[in-house]
């Protein structure tokens, strides 16, 4: 009669064959254990020994029906079939050939149930039924199953089983299988969570809300992304628009749907450029739902301060010994602001207990409310073991223009530029020669970038570093705009103009980059430095202007990054040119998917007011000889994909201006998802 379980025994020639073959059957599988009985049995032939039957498998039989990948909990069946045979008595090995009786199945089982059995009696000798000699295991435990499955994979040829024998390793599995199954305890409910804080602002207007809801679910690619073949299509792009309605929502004192939190969240952490406004939107809730979900840690950190301690200096102690890093660093970036010495004392009772990389992150951090007070502390900081930290501390002094590293800084730049005496009027330069063990302590990097000569590199940084108001001294009192206009002898004017316009940035002198940018009459790479850069340090109003006249003057070719750093939405004078620039390119028959770019910033930053003036680009014009194939067509799509996204957002902000008291009349609706967010996520 076939074993339960539709298990195919062994016939008893090949149990008898070769000691715990069987079990290495288990193991290896039916194809590998028939093929190495084939090899057997070959050879066995040539020595005048007649083959064993080795039957066919039965249609549908796996082929490997006792292999280790049927799992731990399957081992007590695959160790019982291993190592027994057609009428279940034990696999022949080593332990038969000392006279062991085999036994059958219920004196095994019968094993288990007896109290000095494997399954839990002490370890004894000599009183098993395996006969004199065998070893009882007593306990259970995760080594233990260990090593009960390594022993039935290895086979008992290649290693002694626990107990002595193939049974007792069958009497210990059965038993450690059921104590396994069986011994399992009952999970330690845990604390239930604080509610989360209450939000008193006012709830979003609920068009705004499913508005909301959409541009979340389209963040991720939707209709406004990409085609098949990479090519934009003709609908709005709702995740870009997220940016302006947040702002927008934030202005109108608005609170977040508790429903849509898991969400914005997501977004906020996807693109570091939603942090501030999606947190500030969130409120308090932000940081509640952060302490429970790891990816939102973020949270902790650039989240709403105001949930900090803030007069209570034990806590802030407390917080600031114990908290997590992005805790702490949340904590030291409020204190900086409120209070700047007290900032700084929090963070000198630690540093030295600090890792470097944390040291780097709250370095950084003194950047709020940066003053003169801060530079004992920096000066210590320029001898840090971290070359970031020293040359992060470098930075922060360089922005104080009465610092001691300003002031050594500005020395080393006196003698290395000066008016030329002899040529009349001129600038020359010395570089530095040498890069000194004090260079490198106030922050100059000895090597240099690849492509860039080292005195070059040397004096770049020790120009950038020194303040801007030592050139007028040092120039004949010269305005910023004659200084720069000044010719300069040698080959050295891009690298000096160039550490002028990285000095103008990091110190952001608005005079100095006016200067050095001048008027929008030459491209990108016949001006030094970063015109974006510089562009940034002026007032917003002149930025938009410059724009407009760079674009005027040179069409849409180089303006990207300029457009970038524009105010949104753009100023009218901007606005218009880059309409009539687009206007002018599609008429030329320019290649139109160079100007994608462009378009996606005018859907973003274009005034929503100025969709019906550009309703009519949107049509498609006929194709005129020379124009590249298609191109009329994608113009007409870009244009009405522009045309499309200003009267969304057109609408988008009238529904967040809208004070109706409409979000009421879900009010049961809200409650119940607002119920939903107090569990942490994933609960």
């Amino acid at each position: 009669m076939p074993p339960a379980g539709g298990r195919r025994a062994a016939p008893a020639e090949a149990t008898r064959s070769v000691p715990g073959e069987a079990l290495r059957d288990a193991v290896d599988g039916t194809e590998t254990a028939g093929a190495r009985r084939g090899t057997r049995m070959t050879n066995a032939a040539g020595n005048g020994t007649a083959p064993a039957h080795e039957p066919e498998s039965a249609p549908g039989t796996p082929s490997a029906p006792y292999g280790a990948a049927n799992g731990p909990e399957d081992a007590p069946a695959v160790l019982h079939d291993a190592a027994t045979g057609p009428h279940g008595g034990a696999a022949t090995g080593p332990e038969s050939a000392s006279g062991a009786p085999h036994g059958t199945p219920v004196e095994r089982h019968r094993a288990v149930d007896d109290p000095h059995s494997a399954a839990g009696g002490p370890v004894r000798r000599g009183d098993g039924p395996d006969g004199a000699g065998r070893q009882r295991i007593s306990g259970s435990s995760g080594e233990e199953w260990g090593e009960l499955v390594a022993a039935a994979l290895l086979g008992a040829e290649r290693r002694r089983p626990p107990g002595g024998s193939v049974r007792a390793l069958l009497d210990k599995a059965a038993a450690e299988t059921v104590r396994r199954r069986a011994g399992a305890r009952p999970a330690v409910p845990g604390r239930r969570p604080v509610p989360a804080p209450e939000d008193t602002r006012t709830p979003l207007p609920a068009a705004a809300e499913r508005r909301l809801a959409a541009l979340l679910a389209d963040r991720a690619g939707g209709a406004g992304q990409t085609g098949s073949a990479g090519r934009r299509t003709a609908g709005p792009d709702l995740g870009e628009l997220l940016p302006q309605w947040l702002a927008e929502a934030n202005a109108q004192g608005y609170r977040a749907p508790a429903a849509l939190l898991p969400a914005l969240l997501d977004a906020a952490r996807a693109r570091t450029d939603l942090r501030a406004e999606t947190l500030a939107f969130a409120g308090p809730r932000a940081l509640w739902l952060a302490r429970y979900n790891p990816d939102w840690k973020f949270a902790l950190r650039d989240g709403v301060r105001q949930q900090l301690p803030d007069e209570e200096p034990e806590a802030v102690d407390k917080l600031w010994q114990e908290g997590l890093f992005a805790e702490r660093m949340a904590l030291l970036s409020a204190v900086r602001r409120r209070d700047p010495a007290a900032g700084l004392r929090l963070l000198a009772s630690t540093w030295r207990t600090e890792r470097a990389e944390d040291r780097l992150m709250f370095l950084d951090a003194l950047r709020q409310g940066l003053g003169p007070a801060d530079e004992p502390f920096l000066e210590r900081a320029l001898s840090d073991r971290s070359r970031t930290v020293r040359a992060t501390a470098a930075e922060l002094l360089a922005t104080l223009p009465d610092s001691a590293l300003a002031a050594r800084m500005a020395e080393r730049a006196r003698s290395c530029v000066a008016l030329d005496r002899v040529g009349g009027t001129g600038i020359v330069v010395e570089a530095p020669h040498e890069c000194d063990a004090d260079m490198q302590r106030d922050g100059v990097m000895a090597k240099p970038p690849a492509g860039r000569g080292e005195r070059a590199w040397w004096l770049s940084q020790i120009v950038e570093a020194t303040p801007l108001g030592v050139w007028q001294e040092r120039l004949g009192g010269l305005s910023p705009e004659r200084i720069v206009a000044l010719p300069v002898a040698d080959g050295w004017r891009d690298d000096l103009h160039a550490a002028w316009c990285g000095a103008a940035v990091r110190q952001g002198n608005a005079e100095w980059a006016r200067a050095l940018i001048g008027e929008p009459t030459e491209p990108f790479a016949q001006g030094p430095g970063d015109p974006a850069k510089l562009l940034s340090v002026l007032p917003e109003e002149e930025r938009g202007a410059w724009a407009a006249r760079f674009i005027a003057a040179h069409g849409l070719s180089e303006a990207f990054r300029i457009l970038g750093v524009c105010g949104v939405p753009w100023p009218v004078p901007l606005g218009r040119a880059v309409v009539d620039a687009l206007e002018i390119a599609r008429e030329a028959g320019s290649y139109p998917w160079s100007f994608s770019g462009v378009m996606g910033l005018a859907e973003r930053c274009l005034d929503p007011s100025d969709a019906e003036r550009l309703a009519p680009l949107a049509a498609v014009p006929g194709e005129r000889e020379g124009e590249s194939p298609g191109a009329g067509a994608y113009w007409a799509e870009s244009f009405q994909r522009l045309v499309a996204t200003l009267r969304l957002r057109s609408a988008m902000l009238a529904e967040l201006r809208e004070h109706d008291g409409s979000s009421q009349a879900e009010g049961d609706g809200t409650d119940r998802a607002e119920h939903d967010a107090d569990r942490p996520r994933g609960t």
